[in-house]
């Protein structure tokens, strides 16, 4: 399979075609305004018509008169290439020359010298050389009146243009500063407005918080004050009631102490109401020794048994005599059963019961 050769395009190719257009551009542009495109009617003409025409004189030569200037107009911007077609310029239509032809009907006059003639000719050929001359004259002042006027003009017209244009640039630069300075303004109002709405939710926002901490704070002082009430309420009612209850534990020890001591009162008397009948029913089984000196005491610990019975007994304390000990030992033992109280609470103070008999009573 052959491969394709790649053909690398020409360089500058592109920017020569681009300068060509250009080029043809700019010389359809000079084409189309340069030239300058009279559309001006002429002048009508004056024509003499001789019956006899007069030798011709010799030519004079005449220098043409200047041809007017063209308007400067102002260069065409150049635009980028376009692809359209050049019209053709059109040559506006000749308008017929409006000659004027006068016939000079006269009456032949005579002939005349040669030498008259030919002055004749040269006065009339001097003066139309002079009438042409300030026709001529006065076509070149009156193109020159005109061109100043048309420079003038187009002076007045670039200076009013520019005046304009000047008018019209401080008016756009008035506008954009009067706009700016409303937009300034307005943005100075926005700022103010959103910074007067911020101080005042601000405002708002901290009276709402002081008013939510002042009625916190009112409610926690009524908390507190009532917490406080309700715990000296509390307090008060305890201390009355611990009062009242110390009052009665005093009334109900009072009560228990006057009732022990009543019954302590009451047991004493009857364990000292039934150790003086032990006592006595000892005393009356003691066979006394006689002519004992002064009045001996002896001591014995009986331990009794529930129902009277006597378990032990023992001397704790002799009298000195001997006798007299024994008679009392023999007395207890025969004292048997021993009267005792008939509450059996009782009994534990005469289980170990301590028996003191003196001699004389």
């Amino acid at each position: 399979m052959a491969l394709r050769k790649f053909v690398r395009p020409e360089p500058g190719r592109v920017p020569a075609a681009v300068l060509a257009v250009l080029v043809h551009l700019v010389f359809f542009a000079f084409l189309i305004f340069g030239l300058n495109w009279k559309t001006e009617s002429p002048e009508g003409m004056m024509v003499d018509l001789w019956s006899s025409l007069p030798p011709a004189p010799a030519p004079v030569a005449r220098a043409a008169p200047p041809p007017p200037p063209k308007p400067v107009e102002p260069a065409p911007e150049v635009k980028p290439p376009e692809t359209k077609p050049v019209p053709k310029p059109e040559t506006p239509p000749l308008p017929k020359p409006d000659i004027a032809i006068k016939e000079k009907t006269e009456k032949p006059k005579p002939e005349k010298k040669p030498v008259e003639n030919k002055r004749q000719l040269e006065k009339e050929r001097k003066e139309k050389e002079r009438k042409e001359k300030e026709l001529q004259e006065k076509k070149e002042q009156e193109q020159r009146e005109k061109e100043r006027e048309e420079k003038a003009e187009k002076e007045r017209k670039e200076k009013e243009r520019r005046e304009e244009e000047q008018r019209e640039k401080e008016r756009k630069e008035k506008e954009q500063k009067e706009q700016k300075e409303q937009k300034e303004q307005k943005e100075k109002e926005r700022k103010e407005k959103a910074e007067k709405e911020r101080k005042e939710k601000e405002r708002r926002e901290e009276e709402r918080r002081e008013k939510e901490r002042k009625e916190k704070e009112q409610k926690e002082k009524e908390r507190k004050e009532k917490a406080e009430k309700e715990r000296k309420e509390k307090e008060q009612q305890a201390r009355v009631a611990a009062e009242v209850e110390q009052l009665r534990r005093e009334q109900e020890e009072r009560d228990r102490l006057q009732a022990e001591a009543a019954a302590q009162a009451r047991l004493a008397k009857e364990i000292d109401e039934y150790k003086a009948r032990i006592l006595a029913k000892i005393r009356r089984n003691i066979v006394m020794p006689l002519d004992l000196p002064g009045n001996p005491v002896v001591e014995f610990d009986v331990t009794v048994l529930p129902g009277g019975d006597i378990l032990d007994v023992r001397l704790r304390k002799s009298s000195g005599f001997a006798a007299f000990d024994s008679a009392v030992e023999r007395a207890i033992a025969l004292s048997r059963p021993l009267p005792l109280p008939p509450d059996p609470a009782l009994f534990p103070k005469f289980r170990n019961l301590s028996v003191k008999v003196h001699y004389l009573e």
